[in-house]
């Protein structure tokens, strides 16, 4: 390669270093801007009177980040009430309780409303049956209050290939019901103790929140669903409607003051994140099939699979998932 030849080179790669430098520059710019106005917009919509509208959607998890803006919420002067988008078959039960002690919370200096969409099922409605009034449509769901606790009994696949499970432990019930062996009906005894105690105290709660005594409570908690005619009719729903019921209850019932906007709130992701970024991460979320408003691909990950630890209320458990739902 000639002197001559070899320059031209250096040239147009030097060309093309500047061309991707400015580039950079160019995107980082634009994603600057982008955040700067997405926090500006942010505070303006945020600092007007307003009717709050938080989405409460799929798995029932116990979500700080939506915990917080709750909480943020129960404070902003801004915020004249509260609704409650719910559309979820329920989840954990320490996610549902963390969600309704929030809602309560809010509820003691302002009114909150539940907007029932699809479903509002098991710790779903556990979390609508917080707020003072509850809307659903006609062909929604709701009720299936109770817990269920499934576990996997493998031991047969196991002596099928071959294969023994053994353990040494410090007394009979550590680590029951194990899916390497048959519970024992200690273990079966030990469970079904704890899934009474955790139904109990949702009736209770269902009973004190729908002015129901125990007895009528329990007759609705036998984990039947309910279209929301019925829940109707059952006192789980207050009324029948969408939207426009909801702001006829705010304004007519608790003196709202009318025409107030709605304004989709949502929780915040941790640390300084990028509205385009975000969005970006909810479209690649999106193409695989996860959840997009999730914070992180985890949680994505968890919510695709039905990942619960813990006591779950759940209308519709997983298959091949062994914890309490």
């Amino acid at each position: 390669m000639s002197a001559i030849e070899d320059l031209i080179d250096r040239r147009r790669l030097r060309r093309k270093l500047s061309f991707w430098r400015v580039a950079a520059i160019v995107i980082v710019a634009i994603a600057i801007a982008a955040g700067a106005y997405a926090l500006s917009a942010d505070r303006m919509a945020t600092s007007k009177d307003q009717i709050a509208r938080v989405s409460i959607e799929g798995m029932i998890l116990e979500d700080q980040k939506l915990l917080k803006l709750l909480d943020r919420l129960k404070d902003e002067d801004a915020v004249k009430a509260v609704v409650l988008r719910i559309d979820s078959p329920g989840g954990t039960t320490v996610g549902g309780e963390s969600i309704y002690e929030a809602v309560r919370a809010i509820a003691e200096v302002k009114p909150v409303a539940a907007e029932v969409g699809t479903l509002a099922a098991s710790a779903g409605y556990m979390i609508a049956s917080g707020a003072d009034h509850i809307v659903a449509r006609r062909t929604s769901i709701v009720g299936s209050i109770g817990v269920i606790f499934q576990y996997v009994d493998a031991s047969q696949l196991l002596e099928t290939v071959g294969v023994e499970v053994n353990a040494i432990k410090s007394a009979p019930l550590k680590a029951e019901p194990s899916p390497f062996a048959p519970a024992p009906e200690a273990a079966k005894e030990m469970i079904n103790r704890l899934v009474m105690d955790t139904y109990e105290w949702f009736v209770a709660l269902v009973a004190e929140r729908r002015d129901m005594s125990m007895a009528e409570a329990k007759a609705l908690a036998d984990g039947s669903i309910f279209s929301g005619q019925q829940g109707l009719k059952n006192r789980l729903v207050d009324a029948l409607g969408g939207e426009n019921e909801v702001r006829r209850w705010f304004e007519e019932d608790r003196g709202i003051a009318k025409d107030l906007v709605i304004v989709d709130r949502e929780p915040k992701d941790d640390g300084f994140d990028f509205s385009m970024f975000a969005g970006a991460r909810a479209a690649i979320y999106g193409v695989f099939g996860l959840d997009p408003r999730s914070g992180s691909l985890t949680t994505a990950v968890l919510r695709k699979a039905g990942h619960l630890d813990g006591l779950v209320s759940l209308w519709q458990p997983l298959g091949g998932a062994s914890s309490l739902r």
